[in-house]
């Protein structure tokens, strides 16, 4: 089973900050990791592997400091990594991104299976999975939490509702987005991180994939974010505490007090 993961490297959420002058996220000083649904989207991918055979490749677009999340990719599992890196790409949103990466998996060729995780946590739209699908004009399935077998060129899956679970079928190829109850990450071993740092990454650009300059970046984007802001503190606050019982207590008086 060939099977390609789509990874983000994004700002660490513990440490997200706001630039009021240009209204973007602040970066500076801020840690860059694998976007954390992505991890869990790696670790199946891999454990595919291992059960069926195959090879796992992994991608992403960003600037070159990116590498250093392919790598991190490797250290877990994957055998080959993919940078996807223009400045063409500057400024994309979800629509130009899923072109562009539909371009560069068009250009590495054929697959089985696309995974990737279910959202990113810097920009939470969900929208990528899909969107990548549909420029592949492949089949898709959102949330899966279980990959229970693969025969006969077809995956058993169980995907994640509101109330449950729904059992779903899927042909390959095809792509699914996960949540993280379908793994547990593992910790990269020495051996896969001897193999991370003397692994050759691929990178390409807008010309290697030969995609359309106006599809790309900000000229190719559908939508453009125009401000980012933190809400403002509104009233008064109260901050209650002491046990869960006696937090309660307190919550009464208070609206009580109010009546």
């Amino acid at each position: 089973m060939k099977i390609i993961v789509c990874v983000k490297q994004v700002p660490d959420a513990k440490d997200v900050r706001l630039d009021p002058k240009t209204n973007t996220l602040s970066r500076e000083g801020v840690e860059s990791i694998m976007n954390p649904y992505d991890r869990h989207a790696l670790e199946e991918a891999v454990r595919l592997k291992e059960e069926y055979g195959g090879t796992v490749t992994v991608i992403t677009m960003g600037p070159p400091q990116a590498e250093t999340t392919l790598r991190d990719a490797v250290s877990c599992g994957a055998d080959e990594a993919v940078l996807v890196s223009d400045r063409a790409f500057a400024g994309a949103d979800t629509w130009a991104t899923t072109y562009t990466l539909a371009m560069a998996i068009k250009k590495i060729g054929d697959f089985d299976l696309i995974l990737c995780g279910k959202q990113a946590i810097d920009g939470d739209t969900a929208q990528v999975g899909p969107g990548l699908a549909q420029r592949l004009d492949i089949p898709f399935v959102a949330y899966a939490r279980k990959i229970a077998t693969y025969a006969d060129n077809m995956l058993r899956l169980e995907r994640l509702m509101d109330d449950g679970y729904d059992e779903v079928e899927v042909a390959l190829p095809a792509l699914l987005t996960v949540v993280k109850e379908i793994n547990d990450p593992r910790i990269p071993s020495l051996k896969g991180k001897m193999k991370a740092k003397k692994i050759s990454i691929l990178t390409l650009t807008a010309e290697d994939i030969e995609a359309d300059p106006n599809s790309l970046g900000l000229k190719g984007s559908t939508t453009q974010v125009v401000r980012i802001f933190s809400p403002e503190p509104r009233g008064d606050r109260m901050i209650f505490s002491g046990s869960a019982e006696e937090q309660v207590d307190q919550l009464v008086s208070k609206i009580e007090g109010l009546l």
